[in-house]
């Protein structure tokens, strides 16, 4: 059973940094994209960076130039590096990742538990 591990929320003040870390369990991974998501309280769940297997990355304008997403492949591995942080980041963090499903036939998104970032002003 594929599995997602996020490490590293907790609580900062503002102007502070956090380091969130994923852990899949299946090495295969290394050959897809994986990225991050939020959900803060009451609202839907949204995009935050992604990185394709080759470490090209891509993030909302939000976070663009304070957050950087990073992947090593061979610890099976992704990380969100998070600066300048604002009570506007506060939100549950989820890592996902693209790999296939267990009969190997498609692709599909497997999820984190979540991992809360509280930022405090």
């Amino acid at each position: 059973q594929v599995q997602l591990v996020e490490y590293g929320g907790g609580s900062m003040q503002a102007g502070g940094s956090l380091r969130l870390s994923c852990v899949v369990s299946a090495s295969f991974f290394r050959l897809y994209p994986m990225g991050w998501y939020r959900q803060a309280p009451g609202k839907k769940r949204e995009w935050v960076a992604s990185i394709g297997p080759g470490g090209d990355t891509n993030y909302a304008d939000s976070v663009k130039g304070r957050f950087t997403i990073s992947r090593d492949n061979a610890k099976n591995t992704m990380n969100l590096q998070m600066n300048s942080l604002t009570p506007e980041d506060t939100a549950v963090y989820y890592c996902t990742a693209q790999g296939p499903d267990p009969t190997m036939t498609r692709l599909r998104d497997y999820w984190g538990q979540g991992t809360q970032v509280t930022v405090s002003s």
